[in-house]
């Protein structure tokens, strides 16, 4: 994949954390370092990679694997975000599968997320590595009227998280704060499962730090990433 990358995307509350099913990804970059050719071995590998992860992914909410002929080998997972049935999973890793296909036709790697899923592939072995390449920001367009304050009431929030996802084999978590005004604030985290619990952590840690970047002062925001990802609203959005 190229060098980091960050796509800014500002989207109102309502539509900030909408399930994926019939709407476009949320974001995609296609690698630029190298094509295959149509008719290739590299690219039957990489249907029967696809396939493979729309089998395995819905049962347990992630798929990992590898699929080698003739000395073109193919590397990719599918995580579906925690709280997210199998059928919708195995929905939306059924669209992600096609829609990065169509976006990058003949790239020998490519990584498309969805609300509910995301998919990566690559022509060399990724797993166990953070991607810090791979990343985006959303954020909701409301400001809260005491930034301060908030702002650490979001860090102390999603920082309890991290301490229990990375303790746990589906490395998620997802939990609530009470705040003055009576109101609440929700909270996500969340790995690709080929990472290590502390490689996970690491992960998390980092895209938290970039919240001064993403989310200063706003009433929702993400920053989504190859190997993790959080969440926070000020509403539920996470099925329980």
């Amino acid at each position: 994949m190229s060098s980091a990358r960050f796509v800014l995307l500002s989207l109102c509350s309502a539509l900030l954390l909408q399930a994926t099913l019939g709407f476009d990804p949320l974001s995609h970059f296609c690698s630029s370092s190298e094509n295959f050719t149509a008719g290739s071995p590299y690219e039957s590998n990489l249907n029967k990679l696809t396939s493979f992860l729309y089998t395995k992914t819905p049962s347990s909410g992630f798929g990992l694997g590898s699929i080698r002929q003739y000395q073109d080998q193919v590397y990719g997972l599918a995580l579906c975000r925690g709280d997210t049935s199998p059928s919708d999973c195995k929905a939306c890793v059924a669209d992600a599968g096609a829609e990065i296909r169509r976006r990058c036709p003949r790239n020998k790697g490519a990584i498309i997320w969805y609300d509910n899923c995301m998919i990566k592939y690559l022509d060399t072995d990724f797993f166990g590595q953070i991607d810090n390449a791979n990343k985006f920001y959303m954020w909701n367009v409301n400001n809260v009227s005491y930034p301060e304050a908030f702002n650490g009431r979001v860090r102390g929030l999603l920082t309890g998280l991290v301490e229990e996802a990375y303790t746990v084999p589906k490395l998620y978590a997802t939990g609530e704060m009470g705040l003055e005004d009576k109101t609440k604030l929700y909270g996500l985290v969340q790995c690709t499962r080929d990472l290590s619990a502390t490689e996970c952590k690491e992960c998390l840690e980092g895209a938290i730090g970039e919240l001064p970047s993403c989310c200063d002062g706003k009433e929702g925001g993400r920053v989504v990433g190859g190997s993790c990802n959080f969440g926070y609203e000020i509403y539920p959005f996470v099925n329980v």
